[in-house]
């Protein structure tokens, strides 16, 4: 049985799915404010990681922990939420099933409480 790391394309898919969602995310007026400071092609690369521990991949993700990353960035459910149609919509463009798409999804979305520190 594959996994939902392998569904999304391995690291070359996951590494492309980032690079569109990023693209989409800086151009999003309500999110592009939080990444203003960021090292972005550190960013990237530690995403990559992320989405590629999260779904199943390799374990190379050594960034911080959800909480302290996001820890008084003051985001709220609309930033939760425009990051998860960005993120759907950079899996949409990869060609992903909506049934892999909701399974991506529903792992960030098990990480809201982390992100939003609620």
């Amino acid at each position: 049985m594959s996994t939902l790391f392998d569904k999304l394309g391995g690291q070359q898919g996951i590494d492309q799915v980032v690079d569109d969602f990023y693209k989409r995310v800086l151009s999003d007026n309500t999110l592009s404010p939080f990444f203003a400071r960021t090292d972005l092609d550190r960013q990237r690369r530690q995403q990559a990681d992320f989405f590629s521990q999260i779904f199943d991949g390799p374990k190379q993700y050594s960034g911080r922990q959800m909480p302290e990353t996001h820890k008084g960035l003051n985001l709220q459910q609309q930033h939760f939420d425009a990051i998860v149609k960005h993120l759907r919509e950079s899996l949409t463009g990869r060609g992903v099933s909506a049934e892999d798409i909701n399974a991506a999804v529903a792992r960030v979305d098990n990480l809201k409480g982390a992100i939003l520190n609620k």
